[in-house]
């Protein structure tokens, strides 16, 4: 990928939507999978995902999570089935998606800027610093440029440290900007991934609103990789849960479900509502864990099911 423009992809338009008068998908997979030599991460994935939809992708690690959002980045082709965003090939549309990465993958170039690293998401520069090579300062682009950077800083609240070297700031500070890297272009799609690890509650909280506000005040579909639903169930419509037997979507309280669970995992598992919050058991053993999946503990299952 270079710097240069990619082709503009229209999409569904406003006014367009199914026979039901719900707004066409922006993200539509059809039988998706994907397979890495033997192994198969998942498949027969169908997605729908709508304008102002707030998406969360669940499961162990190895499921396949980071790899669904990077197929749906267009840096990874499916191996089986369809994926069309905005209507067209992922490559095409990545204009019109924004991108907000974990907090150990994105570059932290201690002499980078926070202002530079949002100009980079104008340069079509959102996937990564190192893809592209760096170009430091804004020194040469014209005032509008820079008045969508201000602006972008200004609406995730990172006007104050606007100059700061990324080195120099906090865990929630960077994911700040991160945000305002991927919304500078105005983003139809917003991708998450794990946009909240590493950080305390406070900031797990700031960031999660951030997002939320953007999908509401904008319509943009939010997809959003996490293994801590409880921080942001409040906000969710529909959970993709992949899993070593297969995958399940639908509504939180559809999805976390003893049964649904059981059947995902082979093997059995207690799902609780606590004081509004999921609290899972595995049966088979009494040593209670920490399993960050659901921001909880539960006990551990000595088939690995939860590893």
């Amino acid at each position: 990928m270079t710097g240069e423009t990619p082709p503009s992809v229209p999409g569904p338009r406003a006014g367009d939507g199914d026979l039901q008068g719900r707004p066409e998908p922006l993200i539509r997979m059809r039988n998706g999978g994907l397979r890495y030599g033997d192994r198969t991460l998942w498949k027969e994935l169908d997605l729908d995902v709508r304008p102002g939809e707030f998406w969360a992708v669940l499961g162990p690690n190895g499921s396949g999570k980071s790899s669904l959002v990077q197929a749906l980045l267009g840096l990874r082709p499916l191996s089986f089935g369809t994926l069309r965003v905005l209507g067209a090939d992922p490559r095409r549309a990545a204009r019109h998606i924004g991108y907000v990465p974990q907090q150990g993958t994105a570059p932290a170039h201690e002499v980078i800027r926070a202002r530079e690293l949002v100009g980079y998401g104008l340069d079509g520069h959102r996937f990564g610093l190192r893809r592209f090579g760096l170009r430091f300062g804004l020194r040469g682009r014209g005032a509008a440029t820079r008045h969508r950077v201000d602006a972008a800083l200004e609406a995730v609240g990172a006007s104050a440290y606007a100059n700061a070297p990324l080195g120099t700031l906090s865990g929630g500070e960077r994911q700040r900007v991160r945000i305002g890297q991927a919304l500078a272009t105005d983003p139809r799609v917003l991708l998450c991934d794990e946009p909240t690890l590493s950080l305390d509650l406070h900031h797990q909280r700031a960031v999660t609103e951030l997002i939320d506000r953007r999908r509401r005040d904008h319509g943009t579909a939010v997809v959003f990789v996490t293994h801590e639903i409880n921080p942001v169930l409040d906000l969710v419509d529909r959970v993709l849960y992949l899993a070593p037997q297969g995958h399940r979507i639908g509504p939180p309280e559809e999805v976390l479900t003893s049964e649904s669970l059981s059947a995902l995992y082979g093997s059995q598992v207690d799902v609780l509502r606590v004081r509004g919050r999921f609290v899972v058991v595995g049966a088979h053993d009494q040593q209670p864990v920490h399993h960050p999946e659901l921001d909880t503990e539960h006990t551990h299952n000595t088939d690995g099911a939860y590893s």
